[in-house]
């Protein structure tokens, strides 16, 4: 077994992710807890409900029942945003050269790095956001579907419609798809084709649960879901993406249901958090599993690499939080 250097926090908490090779710790009470030469706390939203990282500058953006959008260093400077008083900010995305996306009701805005912000609105209320990987442009996912925007020119906006509540929002890292994750127990994605969106839709059903957990592999050739019993791996390397093909299923346990999923950053090794806080490692070549965690309090809310890939940070709804040296 690897080695588990364990920390425990009261209450849920929402993600946790590596600030360089510092671990942070996101509760919902809207502490921050960073291992840093010992444990320290920053003091962030009053009531947090979302905690992302962004890559680009090794920052965090939240949003919380406050109103605000904050970015919170590797040091734990606090800056705000955003406010927007008596809304609740739950969608926060990073993006490239400093923008920042935030949404409340049926408003997207994307907050470029000199300040200035711009609105896009939606005719339902926006569920989540996600930047292209290339060029200035987002993916709003809403009831219905998904629309495309384009931050930087007056461009019309592409709809890429699809019955159903889409509650998350992905670009493939070749910017090639769309995938949402769907209120249904389902993801629906959508082959990008120049300007206009492709005809053909992806779908990719039989979950049990809802998906909540999505993770691209370092070259964009697997999608991992949670959802079942197993992290289940939707193929992306051919021209059309999964269509036509069946998944992977890896990490499988009879009834226990995969709630994180979060592929290394240079191999294709996933590791799973279960809901009943287990996590494994798993190889894509072989299905070579690797036991990291024996089940433990509550179930994974969030895993995230050091980036290296040898530390693997991992949360719990329950507070019991921990780094595993997956080479010890």
């Amino acid at each position: 077994m690897p080695t588990v250097a364990p920390l425990d926090i009261e209450g849920h908490v929402v993600s946790t992710h590596f600030l360089g090779d510092i671990p942070v710790f996101a509760a919902a009470s809207g502490a921050i807890h960073r291992l840093d030469g010992g444990e320290k706390v920053t003091e962030a939203n009053a009531g947090l409900l979302t905690c992302v990282k962004d890559s680009a500058s090794q920052t965090l953006l939240t949003g919380g029942e406050d109103g605000r959008v904050l970015r919170i260093a590797h040091d734990g400077t606090v800056t705000e945003l955003a406010h927007v008083p008596r809304k609740w900010i739950s969608v926060v995305a990073p993006g490239p050269q400093g923008a920042v996306a935030y949404a409340h009701g049926k408003s997207a805005f994307v907050r470029l790095a000199d300040g200035t912000t711009k609105e896009f609105t939606e005719e339902r209320t926006v569920e989540a956001v996600d930047f292209a990987p290339k060029g200035l442009r987002i993916a709003v996912a809403r009831y219905n579907g998904v629309t495309l925007h384009w931050v930087g020119t007056a461009g019309a906006p592409v709809d890429l419609d699809w019955k159903g509540a889409h509650t998350g929002v992905t670009f493939s890292p070749d910017g090639r798809f769309v995938v949402t994750m769907m209120q249904e127990s389902a993801l629906h994605g959508w082959k990008l084709d120049g300007k206009a969106a492709d005809t053909r839709h992806m779908r990719m059903t039989g979950y049990p649960a809802k998906v909540k957990s999505l993770s691209w592999s370092p070259k964009g050739k697997w999608l991992a879901s949670s959802g079942a019993p197993a992290a289940i791996v939707w193929p992306f390397s051919g021209k059309d993406g999964p269509m036509g093909k069946a998944p992977l299923e890896l990490g499988t346990r009879a009834n226990i249901l995969v709630t994180q999923v979060a592929f290394h950053p240079m191999e294709e090794v996933l590791a799973i958090g279960f809901i009943d806080g287990m996590i494994l490692a798993v190889r894509i070549a072989d299905g070579k599993e690797a036991l990291l965690r024996r089940p433990g309090k509550g179930a994974v809310t969030s895993l995230a690499w050091s980036s290296t890939g040898k530390l693997l940070a991992f949360a719990s709804e329950a507070g019991d939080c921990g780094v595993i040296d997956i080479t010890g």
